[in-house]
């Protein structure tokens, strides 16, 4: 039994479109290493000096990485790893607008 990975939707053009696909058993970093021999270029979009990139969040059996022991987090055959790429940015408009009223004498 292999490990299942789940793809996000911007990396399914390196997995052929998959949304899932299957790797060894490991560490995180060596399950990254081993899908990329199979899906070429995934290991740089989510790694960086043998580190998981700060807006990629990997969970294992939906508890992230990053509480367990990150990279070195140990995969069995039977799990379940989901790569989430981090969403930023947006529009503020919660910020309260100032608005200065200077009234002349002559109407007061």
């Amino acid at each position: 039994m292999a490990v299942k990975v789940r793809i996000p939707t911007p990396l399914q053009k390196i997995t052929q479109g998959k949304e899932e696909v299957e790797g060894k058993a490991g560490t995180i970093l060596e399950l990254i290493k081993e899908l990329d021999k199979d899906y070429p270029g995934i290991y740089e979009r989510l790694v960086e000096g043998d580190k998981v990139r700060r807006f990629i969040n990997i969970y294992l059996n939906e508890e992230d990485i990053r509480f367990i022991k990150a990279e070195q987090t140990i995969v069995k055959d039977g799990d379940e790893v989901s790569i989430i790429p981090a969403i930023a940015g947006g529009c503020n408009n919660l910020m309260p607008l100032r608005v200065d009223i200077v009234l002349s004498t002559e109407f007061i």
